[in-house]
């Protein structure tokens, strides 16, 4: 049974060719195309606020020099919600549950801030490592623990978004798991277990979209200290 609760997880596979590349792709197919008319229909129109809100709110304490990214975090912001919502969807396979994959997304956007940060201000980015009036004894100490606290970053951004995506999709399951074996023989607990499962749906739908903020916004952080 509890292999069974885990099987939701592995990638899925057709003929041993597996389809993880076509669920990455599917979420950019779904996306709205911007018309050629003059007025816009009402998805594409609140799809553009949105991207401009979110842009607008997440770049503005960064100066001019971090803008460029904006088109970056936008688009992952967009796709790691549509993947994390598609995920809630019966017989879906969600992406971001894979380590792997999303520590493919932390790493390399983490390491392109390090390396903004050290080609542009290397005194400002070498000197986050010691924080000002350390006493002598001190520092080697510190240099340490902020070297390896900043190296761990890329693996907390990828940890934070496969456990939460993971934990959910768990606890849906064993919710849903017991509503079926509770029904024939006590349908009061069941209806009410029921109800404590729409909850929980709801809230996983809060945690697919705060997730993927939360993700690209420690981005932005960790920019903002380098630009």
């Amino acid at each position: 049974m509890m292999t069974s609760f885990f099987d939701q997880f592995a990638s899925p596979s057709f003929l041993g060719i597996p389809l993880i590349a076509i669920a990455i792709a599917l979420p950019w197919i779904l996306f709205p195309a911007p018309s050629s008319r003059w007025l816009n229909n009402r998805l594409i129109t609140l799809q553009t606020w949105f991207i401009n809100r979110f842009t607008n709110q997440l770049l503005m304490p960064l100066n001019l020099g971090g803008h460029k990214w904006a088109l970056l975090f936008a688009s992952l912001m967009v796709f790691l919600i549509t993947i994390n919502m598609l995920g809630l969807l019966p017989y879906t396979f969600t992406p971001t549950t894979q380590l792997s994959l999303n520590m493919g997304f932390a790493v390399p956007l983490w390491l392109a801030t390090v390396i903004i940060g050290m080609r542009n201000q290397p005194t400002v980015a070498l000197g986050h490592l010691l924080p000002e009036g350390t006493p002598v004894p001190l520092i080697p100490v510190l240099i340490i623990i902020e070297t390896i606290s900043l190296f761990i970053r890329p693996l907390a951004l990828g940890v934070r978004l496969t456990a939460n995506l993971t934990a959910g999709h768990l606890l849906i399951q064993l919710i849903a798991t017991a509503v079926f074996v509770l029904l024939p023989m006590m349908p009061t607990v069941a209806i009410l277990t029921a109800a404590v499962l729409f909850l929980l749906t709801l809230l996983e739908v809060a945690v697919a979209m705060i997730q993927a903020y939360v993700f690209v916004l420690l981005l932005s952080l960790y920019l903002q200290e380098n630009v």
